[in-house]
């Protein structure tokens, strides 16, 4: 190749807008057009940026306290269930031999990984002269984005009835099952209840607005299981402000079979089981708790869509109890929310990457009840969700 001429020198590319495949901030590079200080009204950017973090905060501490109640973590791509058998004493012979106990029901149980990624790209110019509170504010739209992911993924796997069958894992197909759903698996018996293959855990109310009946049918369909205090965990309804407006008006003067009780922080009380006298209130409460109903811990969350509504046996943070297993990487230097540099360090641009795997299933099948408030008995899978 000849030397360049004068006006080839000229002429050549002098910012990121002149060369080739490459753009500003709508092409995913914050630039240094994208610095930014004074909006057209005045106000200070950096202290619109910093507004902007606290609500961050506040919204992924929200995020957070669900994703601790329903979940538990999880490394294998299948772990094992064991459900002991029931087994009774039979009157002695004088010559035979009284028959052995068997182990009982094995359940196996898959978890789904894939990993996600997103990039923050900057040129040299746009780091020179950007304010630290900008560069924070891209730093938590990550973390933000990073949350929306960890959430959704939960949520999907709660409101989804479909199971995953045949997901390839390291070469393993695995199965990813929901809640009882159908699917022909019989939940194990527990005391004098036995079940079908047909057993189903996602419903229809059966009408327009949420009744009380509702509410004791999704509990049943956990108590049934043996969850509630006879195991240890809580029973959690989560609900949108449109149906807890409705639970909070349920009273056993009006039909119900309990009061809905305010909790601590909107004055307290106790609920009366109709013609079962004063009964105190479930004990303790849940973050986010805006009273109870019967067994039910009622919380108010617009994370969960209008007309829908779940309910969950909770044993705690980080419990095996909890229903959806969070799977991370086997290899810790896999796990969690990891930054690790781009494939351009140097000038002029600058790039990183944020990575997180995970995946969901359920453990404990029998742990959890969707009900959509519809007037129909069909489940339909929420849009935020499918």
């Amino acid at each position: 190749m000849g030397r360049q001429s004068m006006y080839d020198l000229l002429t050549m590319p002098t910012g990121i807008d002149d060369l080739p495949g490459i753009r500003g901030f709508e092409q995913g590079f914050n630039e240094r057009s994208d610095v930014a200080v004074q909006a057209a009204d005045g106000t200070d950017l950096n202290e619109y940026f910093r507004e902007i973090q606290q609500v961050l905060a506040l919204r992924n501490t929200q995020r957070h306290r669900l994703i601790d109640r329903l979940t538990f973590d999880v490394v294998d791509t299948i772990d094992s269930v064991s459900v002991p058998a029931q087994v009774q004493f039979e009157e002695a012979s004088e010559y035979g031999q009284p028959k052995g106990i068997r182990g009982g029901a094995k359940f196996f149980r898959g978890y789904d990984f894939k990993f996600y990624d997103l990039a923050v790209r900057y040129t040299w110019m746009f780091l020179a002269e950007a304010d630290r509170a900008q560069l924070e504010n891209l730093t938590n739209m990550a973390l933000d984005a990073d949350s929306q992911l960890l959430f959704s993924t939960v949520m999907k796997c709660l409101f989804n009835p479909t199971n995953l069958v045949g997901v390839a894992d390291n070469n393993i197909p695995v199965t990813v099952n929901k809640f009882y759903n159908n699917d022909g698996e019989v939940p194990p018996p527990y005391k004098n209840t036995t079940f079908l293959g047909t057993h189903n855990h996602y419903l229809g109310s059966n009408g327009a607005t949420v009744t009380s009946a509702n509410l004791d049918a999704m509990a049943d369909h956990l108590i049934h299981h043996g969850f509630g205090v006879d195991n240890g965990t809580r029973l959690v309804l989560m609900v949108n402000r449109v149906e807890g407006a409705v639970i909070r008006t349920f009273r056993v003067t009006g039909g119900a079979k309990y009061d809905f009780i305010p909790s601590s922080l909107y004055g307290g009380g106790i609920y009366l089981p109709a013609s079962m006298g004063i009964v105190a209130r479930p004990e303790g409460e849940v973050d986010g708790e805006v009273g109870t109903y019967g067994p039910w811990h009622v919380v108010e969350d617009d994370w969960i869509p209008a007309g829908y509504m779940a309910g969950i046996a909770t044993g705690g943070t980080n419990n095996l109890m909890n229903p959806v297993g969070l799977r991370q990487h086997k290899n810790p230097a896999y796990q969690g929310l990891k930054i690790i540099p781009g494939q351009r360090s140097d000038y002029p641009l600058l790039d990183s990457f944020y990575r997180r795997g995970l995946g969901t299933g359920i453990r404990q099948r029998g742990g959890g009840v969707m009900m959509q408030v519809v007037a129909s008995t069909t489940y339909t899978v929420p849009a935020a969700y499918a």
